[in-house]
């Protein structure tokens, strides 16, 4: 006897899969970057400072991640500006990271800075993309520009520091040592060609050095003339992923340094602000002029 076995599904009519849904619109990312145009050689980026915390983005959770913002760091460079065209009529390149660093590390590669989620890669370019426009309008003002990553720390010492991407063992070496080693760092077109004709270790922490005019003016800076390097075991942000992507490292005529403030007495309230935004025209001018050849009134 022949016994016929029907198989599960011989007589089942197919189904035929659904079609794929709309894809979700892209993320309009175009209020998240604020850029304002300048009209001298100089950038200022804000990459820790953003207000807005969309309900729509995730928190990025990243092992690791910093989610705290570097606070009144916006409010800085905004006063930073207006110092500037108070003084001299011009203004610098601004370039703000209006996100939250919970949702948005303006200061980190690609997956990092999101998060991994990948609607925000827009973001991420058009930041880049605004940076990399403020940079080129620059250098239509002047030969060689200048841009400033600025950024706050609570570290135990209250001092700025200056991050030009050498590490704190680096700027305990002495002169002759560190020397060579600038030009490998953020400011290494400006190490090979300050009209001021420094060189090497003395554009960090020379006389000329911004840091050394900082601390001038009354704010402890490092590096800088009276305060060389970081001692061991003192915490220090040598620079990030902005100073390496946007200064002369990775060439052009563009260098970088990462500024990091200190709380009290620089950006904890309006007057410190104020003050402070002086003190930093007063040295930036002067570091253009030395070293740039790029006097105001040109």
């Amino acid at each position: 006897m022949v016994v016929g076995i029907a198989c599960e599904g011989d007589s089942a009519t197919a189904i035929a899969p659904s079609p794929p849904g709309p894809a979700p619109p892209p993320l309009d990312v175009s209020g998240w970057v604020s850029a304002s145009a300048g009209t001298m050689p100089l950038v200022l980026v804000v990459p820790h400072g953003g207000d807005l915390s969309p309900a729509v983005l995730p928190d990025r959770g990243c092992t690791g991640c910093e989610t705290a913002n570097d606070a009144n760091t916006q409010e800085l460079a905004l006063e930073l500006a207006t110092a500037f065209e108070r003084r001299v009529g011009r203004r610098p390149f601004v370039v703000i990271n209006r996100l939250h660093r919970r949702k948005f590390d303006a200061n980190r590669e690609r997956i990092e800075a999101t998060g991994g989620h990948a609607p925000l890669d827009a973001q991420w370019v058009l930041l880049h993309e605004q940076i990399d426009s403020a940079k080129a309008r620059a250098l239509r003002v002047h030969t060689r520009a200048l841009l400033v990553d600025l950024h706050g720390h609570a570290h135990s010492v209250a001092r700025l520091e200056l991050g030009y991407l050498l590490s704190a063992g680096a700027l305990r070496l002495p002169d002759s040592t560190l020397t060579p080693l600038v030009a490998g760092a953020s400011v290494s077109r400006l190490s090979a060609q300050a009209v001021s004709g420094d060189r090497g270790a003395a554009l960090v922490r020379g006389p000329r050095a911004l840091g050394t005019r900082l601390a001038a003016a009354g704010y402890p800076s490092v590096p800088s003339a009276g305060d060389r390097a970081p001692n061991e075991g003192d915490a220090y942000f040598s620079g990030g992923y902005n100073t390496e992507r946007h200064g002369s490292r990775a060439g052009g005529a563009v260098d970088a340094v990462q500024l990091e403030c200190n709380f009290t007495g620089v950006r904890d309230t309006p007057a410190s602000r104020g003050a402070f935004a002086e003190a930093l025209v007063t040295a930036l001018l002067a570091f253009l002029g030395d070293h740039y050849g790029w006097p105001a009134s040109g």
